[in-house]
């Protein structure tokens, strides 16, 4: 794995205690035996987590293993009121989920830039005897004990946020297109697993439109029960609207290619499935008429499709006019 990118972090928190409210009656100089004025005391500190369009993965918090918010202030003679912890604000890349690892429950999910969740809310102070005062009881020797902050481990998970994913086995193209129709600059090599970590990239289209694709790490049969990069390479496609398999000319077997990547999808979420698909033959410029024909009659009839070539460009307008109208239908 790059060491520059991360998706996946596990944090303890805890958020501040609540300060205690107090015992207090008013004395001075011409009060001898004057009434109640314990004040409260201040909110613990929460923990919140706030959306940054600027982040693209969690490197930042990887040493930040214990969160410990302040606890709130108590309170003072006076009525006077004790000041509430300072929160704490991680701030996050678009599209991560924080959960609970004990119940496995989401707490948070970010979407939007500036965009800010409470993911432990800090305890609420305590009141003074002050509030306690009635008219029969007019000296009241109670306050309150501010409210315990809550505690545990929290899981926090990247999701990345591209409108197109590009899905294929290794080796099937997919940065070199990347690198051909956006400004990203992949590492490119004749290996499997080249592309350990999503790359994203924006496409220009027409009258200054653009929309984002995502080259993710390939997929391989079994990635469903966590084989090769598995879960972690599944969990970045769900969240793109539009599925882009691409396959390559060369391919033994496209129909079976087509299946296999397919499969591992609907295992993984079959809510997978509702998503748009595209089917890129890649590596097309080594085709003739006949065998493009030939091909076609392999793939299923219900996807639309296309023949690219990123190194000669034939194709490239064409695959961005489908992806743009799948976006925007």
């Amino acid at each position: 794995m790059e060491k520059n990118f991360i998706d996946y972090i596990r944090v303890f928190c805890r958020s501040g205690h609540g300060g205690p409210g107090i015992k207090h009656f008013m004395r001075n100089k011409l009060t001898a035996m004057g009434g109640p004025d314990g004040g409260d005391g201040g909110r613990g500190a929460h923990i919140i987590l706030r959306g940054n369009s600027q982040l693209w993965t969690l490197l930042h918090l990887r040493y930040y293993k214990n969160v410990l918010a302040e606890d709130g202030i108590p309170g003072g003679k006076n009525n006077m009121t004790g000041r509430d912890g300072k929160d704490i604000i991680i701030e996050v890349p678009l599209g991560t989920i924080a959960r609970d690892e004990a119940t496995g429950e989401v707490k948070a999910e970010i979407l939007e830039h500036g965009q800010q969740i409470i993911l432990m809310k800090g305890g609420r102070g305590g009141l003074g005897n002050a509030n306690f005062a009635t008219p029969t009881n007019q000296a009241p020797e109670h306050a309150q004990p501010g409210e315990p902050g809550v505690e545990g481990w929290m899981l926090l998970e990247l999701k990345v946020l591209a409108d197109v994913g590009l899905v294929g086995f290794p080796n099937a193209g997919k940065s070199t297109l990347l690198s051909s129709i956006t400004a990203a600059k992949p590492k490119i090599a004749d290996y499997a697993f080249t592309t350990l970590t999503p790359q994203l990239g924006m496409v220009e289209y027409r009258d200054g439109k653009s929309f984002c694709i995502a080259d993710l790490p390939g997929i391989i049969e079994g990635a469903a029960e966590g084989k090769g990069l598995g879960h972690r390479f599944l969990r970045h496609i769900e969240r793109n609207a539009v599925l882009l398999f691409l396959i390559p000319a060369d391919s033994a077997d496209h129909k079976k290619e087509f299946e296999i990547l397919h499969n591992e999808l609907e295992e993984y979420n079959p809510e997978m499935l509702q998503k748009e698909f595209i089917i890129a033959v890649s590596k097309s410029d080594m085709l003739d008429d006949e065998l493009k024909a030939a091909i076609e009659k392999e793939l299923p009839k219900n996807i639309p499709h296309v023949f690219i070539s990123a190194v000669t460009g034939n194709g490239l307008t064409a695959l961005k006019d489908i992806l743009w109208q799948k976006l925007n239908s």
